[in-house]
């Protein structure tokens, strides 16, 4: 039964520990060498969906305590910069690329740091930064503090995981990734290093956004209590 501070301060414990953990190359190689990386792959992704669920469900039963009042117009914040973060996740788990899990360097037929990869590197964990970035601003509550704030050392502290572990596994062919992408948006754009591939991220991924984005909003008031659009007056 949720309910409790405490209980969403340790399934947010769980849940980012444990990605940290289960995605650190001991633990991984030992147990992808005994349950084969198909196997641990598909068992990481269950028990962290799990969590995840446990977490998201402690989060809504948790009573409201405000931890401090933010400005009024943040709360705008959400409503105007989730289309955004939206856009890099859409983008993120719908492009190939070699940050996820399973994908290779050597793939053949893929340019894998093309579209939104020319943004950064990590489009669907910088998405989730901006997601708990604003949701951090927008609530004083203490439970979104604990949840968002576990949301963005996650993601945050995924990226530089993610590059140490590749260039592990990669070695030198990883340096021509990291020459022309970045993990910090545009950062690789405004450098020079790489150039914008519009083609590459394609109009049906805006089109997917936006009808993400319309169903959170309808769902949002229902499922966490609170609207996403503020309520004038």
């Amino acid at each position: 039964m949720t309910g409790s501070l405490n209980e969403l301060f340790a399934a947010t414990v769980l849940f980012v520990g444990g990605h940290f953990v289960l995605s650190s190359l001991p633990v991984r190689m030992a147990l992808a060498g005994k349950l084969g990386e198909t196997r641990f792959l598909t068992a990481y992704s269950a028990v962290m969906m799990v969590v995840f669920i446990w977490m998201v469900l402690a989060f809504i039963d948790t009573p409201v305590a405000m931890s401090w009042t933010p400005p009024k117009a943040f709360a705008w914040l959400p409503a105007i910069g989730m289309p955004f973060a939206l856009f890099l996740i859409v983008c993120g788990l719908t492009t190939p690329n070699p940050t996820l899990a399973g994908t290779k360097l050597d793939d053949p037929g893929r340019d894998l740091t093309r579209g939104i990869m020319r943004v950064t590197r990590h489009p669907f964990l910088n998405g989730v930064s901006l997601w708990a970035i604003l949701h951090l601003l927008a609530n004083g509550e203490t439970r979104s503090i604990v949840l968002f704030g576990g949301m963005l050392i996650l993601s945050a502290g995924g990226m530089w995981h993610i590059d140490k572990r590749r260039e592990y596994y990669y070695g030198a062919d990883w340096g021509p990734v990291l020459l022309t992408t970045s993990a910090v948006p545009f950062a690789a754009l405004l450098t020079g290093r790489a150039k914008m591939d519009w083609a590459g991220i394609g109009w049906w991924r805006l089109l997917v956004t936006i009808a993400v984005y319309l169903a959170l909003v309808a769902v949002h008031g229902f499922a966490i209590g609170v609207p996403a659009w503020p309520v004038l007056g």
